[in-house]
Order: C-alpha cells, then sequence, then structure tokens
C-alpha cells in the first residue's frame, strides 16, 4: 500500500501540475485526474474482458486529491510556487487516506488471487496460503507521509517541464 500510494501520488503530482501551469486554469488537475480514471476503467474492462474477476483491478481515487490541488492554485491566486509546495503536499497526504477507503470497499487482493488462480502460472510461482490480514497491516500514515515528502519535489518537476522550451 506504501508503495502504492507513492507512486500514484507521485504521478498525480507530475501530470496534474503540468497541464494546470500548461494551461493556467485551477481545474485542469481534476479534468487531469478525470482522464486517467477513465482509462483506467478502460483497463478494468480489458482484464474484466480476459476473464478476471471485476475487481482484480481498482481504480485508485485520484480526483479528490486533484482537486485539492485545483483549490490551492485557485486560493493562492494562482501562484506556482504555493502549488507545488501546499498542492503537492496535500496530494501527497490525501491521496493515500481517499485510496485507504476506495480499498475498503473491494475484497481481499488476496482472497481474490486464491480463488481465481490463473493456470499459465509456472509451479515455483503458485502462491501459498497467506498469514496476513487484509492490505497486509500496512499503515496509511506511512504512505501518507511518505507521499507527503517525494510528491513535492516530483511537483516541482511537473512545473519544471513547462520551461524547458527552446524559444
Amino acid at each position: 500500500f506504501v508503495v502504492f500510494s507513492i507512486s500514484q501520488s507521485t504521478m498525480l503530482a507530475v501530470g496534474a501540475i503540468y497541464y494546470m501551469l500548461f494551461t493556467g486554469v485551477p481545474g485542469t488537475a481534476t479534468y487531469y485526474a478525470t482522464i486517467m480514471t477513465i482509462y483506467t476503467w478502460v483497463a478494468k474492462g480489458a482484464w474484466f474482458a480476459l476473464g478476471y474477476p471485476y475487481d482484480f483491478i481498482t481504480v485508485p481515487a485520484w480526483i479528490p486529491s486533484a482537486m485539492l490541488l485545483d483549490l490551492t492554485y485557485w486560493a493562492t491566486r494562482r501562484n506556482k510556487h504555493a502549488a507545488i509546495i501546499i498542492g503537492g503536499t496535500l496530494i501527497g497526504l490525501s491521496l493515500p487516506l481517499f485510496n485507504m477507503v476506495n480499498l475498503l470497499l473491494i475484497r481481499d487482493p488476496l482472497e481474490v488471487a486464491f480463488k481465481y488462480p490463473r493456470p499459465t502460472l509456472p509451479s515455483y510461482m503458485t502462491p501459498i496460503e497467506p498469514q496476513v490480514g487484509k492490505f497486509y497491516n500496512s499503515p496509511v500514515a506511512l504512505g501518507a507521509g511518505a507521499g507527503a515528502v517525494l510528491t513535492v519535489p516530483i511537483a516541482a518537476l511537473g512545473a519544471k517541464l513547462n520551461t524547458w522550451t527552446y524559444r
């Protein structure tokens, strides 16, 4: 969950900051997150069509965190640095919280894995009955803390991508 939180929050931050500062319009980060959500729905449908269970792919909750970034950009009068520092921190802190609620609503991934074994797996990759609980007892706080720290420099990278022009 911690790796998921860090990867999703940094991916949202770099793309959302880039597009928001590219257009200069508050609301663009939410638009970007909506597009990513739709892409994930398409991927979820493709895996479902291949015979996997419906909750094999979980759609991350990007939109609420992107809305916080847009709100920061709007509330600070389109201040790029505030969007990076405050907005990046809010993405890193909020995304793990929203996604924990999201994950509580689906079945345990390990339970799903054992109910739907894939016959193409080689024998050494066949899962062994797990001795852990749902979410492997990983703390949301670790994902949120690491996400908040790492998302700010990644948001700065997204902002920097706008200034690397050849004009």
